[in-house]
């Protein structure tokens, strides 16, 4: 049976980050594809391998597509997944990271094989740790901060980076799978999921993405130029305040939604300023974060 992991080029790396978002169920107004191809544009990421689609996706799901090219010659483009290489500028350490950056459509099929298939290329390459990036449709407004929850199984690597552990139960997408299997492979994983607005799913999300991002290079410890995400951002906000401003049933909704959130925040600060072991926690976390787990 044919490989269906293509190799284009074997870049040498130094124990890379890997970063993973798929297109679909987990990307709820594509903010995780759009956080990873900022990443990628941001850091100059290059292809050097991609998986065959014959084994993983159902066609009649997600379908190729016919393009012209010169003189009108038609090609069929199949779905893929491309794995690029890129190394981040210097961080607050003063050294870049090599990094691996996972991209593509979520398969419907074979999903451990899949999973196995890319979890093997990570412990080939001896990688420290990966970043999962995912978005879901959640009860927030448009008009407060995005809400990203960050997660690792891994008691080291929730303890390093300041991570809750999960308690979630029930459906997974193709993210829950990889997850499962980087674990396998001796590759601990941090999962990071931003809320979106599900009043307007419709619309691409590059504020959720735009956390996500800022996140991301948080975890990574590297420096990454968020303008374009910053003024699209804006724009995503301004335009959604605009349609709901024009119904009134929605601009009552989104009101009850602020006032949710907000009071939703003076709780947990609340919460904070009264349990001075837990403010004590965040602390410690913050430091991790910012000076390099010392």
């Amino acid at each position: 049976m044919t490989d269906p992991l293509v190799w284009r080029r074997r870049p040498e790396m130094g124990r890379p980050l890997v970063v993973v978002a798929f297109e679909g169920w987990n990307d709820a107004g594509e903010a995780a594809s759009l956080a990873l191809s900022h990443l990628s544009r941001a850091w100059g990421a290059q292809t050097f391998a991609s998986i065959d689609p014959e084994e993983f996706y159902d066609f009649t799901e997600t379908r190729p597509e016919v393009r012209l090219g010169a003189g009108h010659r038609r090609s069929i483009h199949w779905p893929e997944v491309e794995l690029l290489h890129a190394r981040t500028p210097p961080g607050p350490s003063g050294r870049g990271r090599d990094l691996v950056l996972v991209r593509g459509v979520e398969p419907q099929l074979r999903w451990r094989s899949f999973s196995r298939l890319l979890a093997g290329v990570a412990r080939s390459y001896e990688a420290e740790m990966a970043i999962i990036l995912g978005a879901l449709l959640a009860d927030v407004p448009h008009t407060r901060p995005v809400r990203v929850s960050a997660s690792a199984d891994d008691e080291a690597l929730a303890s390093r980076l300041g991570l809750a552990r999960s308690l979630y139960e029930g459906p997974t997408g193709i993210l829950g799978v990889l997850h499962e299997a980087l674990s396998a492979a001796g590759v601990p994983s941090a999962r990071l999921w931003a809320s979106v607005p599900h009043y307007v799913h419709q619309m691409a999300s590059p504020k959720a993405a735009l956390a996500l991002v800022q996140r991301s290079a948080e975890l990574l410890g590297a420096p990454v130029d968020p303008s374009a995400l910053l003024v699209a951002a804006d724009e995503y906000e301004r335009m959604v305040s605009e349609r709901v401003a024009a119904d009134d049933d929605a601009a009552s909704y989104v009101a009850q939604l602020e006032e949710a959130d907000d009071a939703e925040t003076a709780r947990s600060a609340t919460s904070l300023s009264a349990d001075p072991d837990r403010l004590a926690e965040e602390v410690e976390r913050f430091l991790r974060r910012h000076h390099g787990g010392s």
